[in-house]
């Protein structure tokens, strides 16, 4: 027992807000990090992958339909973000995540959702063209898929963004 590391529940605590992840997920993955949060930050991110492709298989047929009006009435836009459950798409944090990925589509008018939607001539501009592939407005240190995949590690279920459309007065 002499070289366990001692965790502290504020260390904890931090990587929860960080992550969004379990308690006990926060632990370990402080243990495998000796205390280094950032390192247990992403220990916890490419494990929210793993999990994520384990769910990726599974049904999404529940989940939202969101708005986002924008500049005066003048861009609006309706995503659908679907899940697993009544319980997890009337979750506040899921609501919110439907709600960021309407105004990112308001602000970007990306053409394609998945970047394999991009026609082979446009697929230089796969990045700015693909809404998955989009870095994410609010934190352009990850994109909009890295942050459906975290929601995914967080709730626990597949999530999946079916469809969006943009409305722009005049058609512009």
């Amino acid at each position: 027992m002499e070289d366990t590391l001692e965790i502290s529940a504020a260390a904890v605590k931090e990587l929860r807000q960080r992550t969004g992840a379990g308690v006990m997920d926060c632990r370990r993955a402080l243990e495998e990090a000796k205390g280094d949060l950032n390192k247990a930050t992403e220990i916890l991110r490419e494990r929210g992958i793993a999990i994520a492709e384990k769910k990726a298989s599974r049904a999404a047929s529940q989940g939202v339909i969101d708005c986002y009006i924008h500049a005066g009435g003048r861009i609006g836009v309706l995503v659908e973000l679907n899940c697993e459950t009544d319980f997890v798409a009337r979750n506040e944090e899921f609501r919110a995540l439907a709600h960021d990925i309407a105004m990112q589509v308001a602000a970007t008018d990306p053409q394609y959702l998945s970047p394999d939607d991009v026609p082979a001539e446009l697929s230089a501009q796969k990045e700015e063209l693909a809404l998955l592939s989009q870095p994410f407005i609010k934190d352009p240190s990850t994109n909009i898929q890295k942050l459906i995949t975290e929601k995914i590690a967080k709730f626990g279920e597949n999530i999946k963004l079916s469809r969006f459309v943009r409305y722009a007065l005049g058609g512009g």
